[in-house]
């Protein structure tokens, strides 16, 4: 089946604005020569025109006619792929009936809002960290708190196996062992090794919150569509930074 664009754009666009992965997960696919325009294998910054075929693993790519935003209260245990290679992916565990991906990552032992979309263009501006969207977190760590503590994740701290400094953040004690983060940087692990670096171990971490999606009261391990005023108000946020 053939694909029809407007007009020609580089591969990775065009895999992210189909709904098949992220720009960055569709360079690695290409590099890996999983991916084909018109029969040859595609290259770093092959262009697709209109009325070429493209097949991800020689399967046809086709454009999404409608867009779906997600949010999903993942489950510790599942993890933040869209890799069928591996078991616990969040692609089988949500289960929807047409193509999408998780925009970001939460990691395996983390729980809590995710958002699952197949708009490439909105996903990208998300997980941009230039743009300083807002995360926040409920975290539970295994001694109590002291307010040294709370005043040290506040300031920016050091991860020496990273080679940066956190960026400033919002950090509020909730209970003797609790307390509520808002981050603006999805850095690899990032609660967890903040804490680590005072000596704390996160025992329970889950987000609440991913820019104006909430989580609520969704239930553990299901998933809702976005109602329009969510989308609205995110779409409107993504492009005033533009």
């Amino acid at each position: 089946m053939r694909e029809t664009i407007n007009s020609a754009v580089r591969i990775n666009k065009f895999l992210s604005q189909a709904g098949l992965c992220s720009r960055r997960q569709a360079d690695f696919y290409v590099e890996q020569g999983k991916v084909t325009v018109d029969g040859k294998t595609a290259e770093p910054g092959t262009k697709v025109c209109e009325g070429q075929e493209v097949c991800f693993n020689g399967k046809p790519v086709r454009m999404d006619t409608q867009t779906v935003y997600l949010a999903y209260n993942k489950p510790k245990g599942i993890v933040c792929t869209s890799s069928k290679e591996e078991g616990n992916n969040i692609i089988d565990a949500v289960g929807y009936p047409s193509r999408i991906y998780p925009v970001g990552r939460l990691d395996k032992d983390s729980q809590g809002l995710i958002l699952l979309t197949n708009d490439g263009e909105a996903a990208n501006e998300i997980m941009k960290a230039r743009n300083y969207h807002e995360k926040e977190y409920e975290v539970t760590v295994n001694k109590r708190i002291t307010n040294d503590f709370i005043q040290g994740m506040r300031n920016g701290v050091p991860l020496s196996e990273l080679d940066t400094v956190t960026r400033k953040c919002t950090v509020k004690k909730e209970g003797p062992d609790s307390f509520r983060i808002i981050l603006t940087q999805g850095l690899n692990r990032q609660i967890r090794r903040m804490c680590e670096y005072f000596g704390y171990r996160v025992t329970k971490l889950r987000r609440v919150r991913v820019m104006n999606i909430r989580l609520g009261n969704l239930k553990e391990g299901s998933y809702r569509k976005l109602t329009p005023e969510e989308i609205k108000m995110l779409k409107e946020e993504l492009i005033r930074e533009r």
